[in-house]
């Protein structure tokens, strides 16, 4: 008769875990959409998914810059 309550407990300790890890597991970590956005482009920063963009950016620039400064000296000789 003992070792049933005790079951009985055990098992109603268990299923009580059981619940609240499946509640853990249905709740969001973020608090809004706008949290959750911005951890993500946090995440995909560190991986360097929009590193490219920049150094094309970069290069675009800098080559104008050179294309205007050689512009200017070809004006100045003529």
């Amino acid at each position: 008769m003992w070792s049933r309550t005790r079951n009985k407990r055990r098992d109603s300790l268990s299923l009580q875990v059981y619940a609240r890890s499946a509640g853990a597991a249905l709740a969001c970590a973020f608090s809004s959409s706008a949290e959750y956005d911005a951890a993500l482009i946090a995440e995909r920063r560190a991986a360097g998914v929009y590193g490219p963009k920049r150094r094309r950016k970069q290069m675009l620039v800098t080559a104008g810059g050179i294309a205007a400064a050689l512009a200017v000296i070809v004006l100045l000789i003529v």
